[in-house]
């Protein structure tokens, strides 16, 4: 039986609330042999105590060994099958600022890079520029215009933006033209289908002539485009499970994310306290709180391991405040690993914590990757952490007789 009709079949209305406080790339490693990892480095006396009152273990947001990007790591903690519901990035990032794609638009998450005089990409994030010269460079790369389709160019936030390309017969089976490294040329995109072939032919157009407007932007003077996407189908949120669900992220790939399962969407403003205070405020409206936090993740990927130590540190901070509302499930985890080691996404198990009145408790006394691996949830699939957060929530009934 398919996992949300099971849910569909058992689930039970109830009072109970949920929070889901997701640590973006949350684990990490070691920089050296025998080290310990940021969490492990941190001081977190906050969420060692919620450990002690909870039960612990790693979660798997795809399958072992694979390295999941930030829609899957999501998709699982929401409770879908990332196997199953393969959505690209490019919509994400559209539906995180709300633009209305259409059902004939393959949306597309640009980034800005910063090009050589040889072509080569020599910063993938072009300095990570000011949302300022994000909107500058924005409004030269609406100028170009490619014969056949519309073309939709919206900031997003410092390196990132989304371009929407509307017009008959396009696919979204097309490669990124980011090679994910620096000292390489952008990639050249090519289409896996006749439709797909439609819209690289648009993008590689595009792309010419982005390199042109954007010179005299330099830093920010070249682009590479991924996570080409059309519009999902997937079951809703509060449909699946009978949860009203709050969406409490700053940025707008995760506000994305949300918006296409059904979540309402707040605005916290730009701070872990806005973000505090906007869940405070709206307590009593709602049954299931997802925040998301996402500089965890950003220092991992910037090799900077003592920022990101600090990251968690900080978040470790607020996290007395969200168990003052007495949420009757509170979880804390990651959306997968990002350790500074790598700089990039991992596979590794995320550590993960649930608190309830009703869980039963381990031995671990500490959060961090080390102690989890011991913990009582063990290592399990992410996607199965809803069943678990709805039984602790007292919302699922007994399966079978």
């Amino acid at each position: 039986m398919n996992i949300h009709n099971l849910v569909r079949e058992l689930r039970e209305p109830g009072k109970s609330k949920i929070v889901l406080l997701v640590a973006d790339g949350l684990g990490g490693l070691p920089m050296e042999a025998g080290g310990k990892t940021e969490l492990e480095t941190a001081a977190t006396p906050n969420l060692d105590a919620a450990a002690r009152d909870g039960i612990t273990g790693l979660s798997i947001p795809v399958l072992p060994g694979i390295t999941p990007g930030s829609g899957p790591g999501h998709l699982g903690l929401f409770g879908y099958d990332p196997l199953e519901y393969r959505i690209g990035r490019g919509i994400l990032e559209a539906l995180g600022i709300n633009f209305p794609v259409g059902s004939s638009d393959v949306a597309i998450r640009g980034n800005f890079c910063t090009l050589g005089t040889d072509g080569k990409i020599s910063d993938r994030r072009a300095g990570r520029p000011t949302n300022e010269k994000n909107k500058a460079a924005v409004e030269r790369l609406r100028t170009i215009r490619v014969p056949g389709v519309e073309l939709f160019v919206e900031p997003v936030k410092e390196h990132r933006f989304v371009l929407v390309i509307r017009g008959e017969g396009l696919g979204d089976g097309v490669n990124d033209t980011d090679p994910q490294a620096v000292g390489v040329v952008p990639l050249k995109a090519e289409g896996k289908d006749a439709a797909g072939t439609k819209t690289a032919e648009v993008v590689n157009k595009f792309v010419a002539e982005a390199t042109k407007v954007l010179a005299p932007e330099a830093p920010v003077n070249g682009v590479t485009l991924r996570g080409f996407a059309t519009y999902p189908k997937i079951a809703k949120f509060e449909e699946v499970y009978g949860l009203k669900a709050a969406a409490i992220a700053v940025y707008p790939m995760y506000k994305g994310l949300a918006r296409l399962v059904g979540m309402d969407i707040l605005d916290p403003g730009v701070t872990l306290q806005g973000q505090i205070d906007t869940m405070t405020k709206v307590w009593k409206d709602y049954d299931f709180f997802f925040m998301h936090y996402k500089y965890t993740d950003s220092t991992g990927e910037d090799g900077n391991f003592p920022a990101k130590v600090q990251m968690i540190e900080k978040l470790d901070e607020v996290v007395p405040a969200i168990r003052a509302l007495k949420p009757d499930v509170f979880i804390v985890t990651g959306d997968h690993s990002t350790p500074s080691k790598m700089k990039s996404h991992s596979w590794h198990p995320v550590p993960t914590l649930l608190v309830s009145d009703v869980c039963r408790t381990d031995e671990v006394t500490h959060f961090n990757e080390r102690s989890c691996l011991r913990g009582g949830l063990g290592q399990f699939q992410a996607m199965h952490l809803m069943l678990l957060a709805m039984a602790n929530a007292g919302r699922l009934g007994k399966y079978g007789a």
